[in-house]
């Protein structure tokens, strides 16, 4: 239940996140979900795209680095407290949580989080066994 995730690094100067994205528009890649952490010299752009392997090549064939890590995606109801069901779920379990980003599906009133703890497995096993609705990489990729 890994979802695989892209990490660009980007120089901290104009332009430089549009180049990116304008690379994976020209090579016809869909971005399903995406968040951005920034320094005063460098970001870091984290994307979840149907094909992360070919577009890992793509964006390296365009001078981006780039980095592929997992992170676990869980729906949740879009409610006040959806996701502090999910992290205390974590926390009992002793599982720090490095970062997330979410998106919310509208059709069905829920949201899916992006989970990245320092434990990818531990935190499947935790989230799997306390009745949490972890998601697959398919069904993420076809969103």
């Amino acid at each position: 239940m890994k979802i695989k995730q892209l990490s660009i690094f980007l120089e901290n100067r104009k332009g430089r996140m549009k180049k990116a994205l304008d690379v994976l528009e020209n090579g016809g890649m869909n971005i399903r979900a995406l968040s951005i952490a920034d320094t005063s010299d460098f970001g870091i752009l984290r994307l979840i795209v149907p094909e992360p392997d070919k577009t890992k090549k793509l964006l390296e064939d365009n001078s981006f680095i780039v980095k592929i890590g997992e992170v676990i995606a869980v729906r949740m109801p879009d409610k006040p407290g959806g996701l502090g069901v999910i992290l205390g779920i974590l926390d009992e379990n002793n599982i720090n949580l490095e970062y997330l980003y979410a998106f919310v599906e509208e059709k069905d009133e829920m949201a899916i989080v992006l989970l990245h703890p320092e434990n990818i497995e531990a935190g499947i096993r935790a989230l799997e066994s306390d009745g949490a609705k972890v998601v697959s990489a398919e069904e993420i990729y076809g969103l």
